[in-house]
């Protein structure tokens, strides 16, 4: 920790070094917003209200937990640092609160968690169109965003500085989770990485907390492989959806069945709701793959918006199926993903499902 004096005001608190490469990097490519609130408070300059929303959690959990352990002194934060949860904390004593002047300090920090779980949260308005300066005043409201056309987001797009989130979408996971990795000092093979995402899915926090966790596995070394993310995180290196993937594209039926017959043994590992989604969006993909008039793995990587090294199984997809095979597998994944929620699928259980469907996708007619 380090203390830095800016600007004849008391001192700041800095993180550590590793704990700022994570938050400069925790907005990159998403965020731009959030990562902006930071780096003017590393600067020490402060707005009285900040406003963090939407359905991505984890840059919202960043940036409040930053405000909490690094914008006061340890000394200040005993006086000076008021944290509400929404869903046990009255609207009152959040006002009061805010109201309230610093003490031994230049100014004091307030934080709402869970704030989409407080009661009469448009009370609100009256302190952020007149907030006490002195305050630092955020919230932190998940899972969804406040109605535009309410008098509450009116106030806040005029009074405050307003973060709002959004999920990555699946083909933003592999950069964004690649990036993350690099940050805490770290390599992943290509297959790993994959491996990972493809497991974990879009949950950030998760997929943080797997690393950290071989990080200290790794004792030291820095490449993370196959066998790691296979002995330390439980995802098999033989029997995963990216192998089963693999097999798709190559055509290779047996392997396939092999895949499916380990997730019937470990459903865990493969669940149908897992499968369908990755698989319609790898073929969709395909599907736009064939529009492109050049098959090398820039331009493909371009179109895709994708990095140029994982266009290579689309290529080899597109050596293997042709553009009405692409259509047809998308029917049938679409088909099947209804039939797996229940609707006309008889007595067929998940495993019976997948089989009679990537035998659909992979036979040629």
């Amino acid at each position: 920790m380090i203390l830095l004096s800016y600007k004849g005001k008391e001192n700041l608190i800095l993180p550590s070094f590793a704990y700022v490469k994570i938050i400069d990097f925790l907005t990159k490519g998403m965020h731009m917003e959030a990562l902006d609130i930071v780096s003017d408070w590393k600067k020490g300059k402060f707005q009285p209200v900040y406003w963090l929303e939407g359905e991505e959690p984890y840059a919202i959990d960043k940036v409040t937990e930053y405000a909490e352990q690094f914008l006061l002194s340890e000394d200040q934060r005993a006086f000076n640092l008021s944290v509400f949860y929404g869903k046990d904390s009255r609207i009152e004593d959040v006002l009061n609160a805010c109201r309230r002047y610093p003490m031994f300090a230049d100014r004091q920090v307030v934080i709402i968690k869970e704030a989409q779980l407080l009661k009469d949260l448009d009370r609100l308005e009256g302190y952020i169109t007149q907030p006490l300066a002195s305050t630092i005043f955020v919230v932190a409201h998940k899972d969804k965003k406040l109605d535009g056309r309410s008098r509450l987001s009116k106030v806040l797009k005029t009074h405050a500085v307003v973060v709002t989130t959004r999920k990555l979408y699946d083909n933003e996971l592999p950069e964004w989770v690649g990036e993350l990795i690099h940050s805490k000092g770290l390599e992943i093979r290509s297959k790993a990485l994959h491996m990972l995402v493809n497991h974990i899915g879009n949950d950030l926090q998760r997929i943080e907390n797997e690393l950290d966790k071989l990080r200290i596995n790794l004792e030291g070394r820095k490449q993370i492989d196959e066998d790691d993310i296979e002995r330390f995180i439980g995802i098999s290196k033989e029997f995963n959806v990216f192998e089963l993937q693999s097999a798709i594209v190559q055509r290779d039926a047996s392997a396939a069945l092999n895949i499916l017959n380990y997730f019937s043994s470990n459903p865990k590992a493969g669940p149908i709701q897992l499968i369908l989604p990755t698989l319609f969006g790898f073929f969709s993909k395909l599907y736009v793959a064939f529009a492109s008039p050049s098959r090398d793995e820039q331009s493909l990587g371009a179109l895709l918006g994708i990095r140029p090294f994982m266009t290579r199984q689309y290529i080899q997809a597109m050596q293997r199926y042709d553009f009405r095979e692409v259509e047809k597998a998308l029917i049938l994944l679409e088909r099947y993903n209804v039939m797996s929620v229940g609707v006309g699928r008889g007595d067929a259980d998940d495993a019976a499902l997948m089989k009679e469907l990537l035998l659909k996708m992979m036979i040629k007619d």
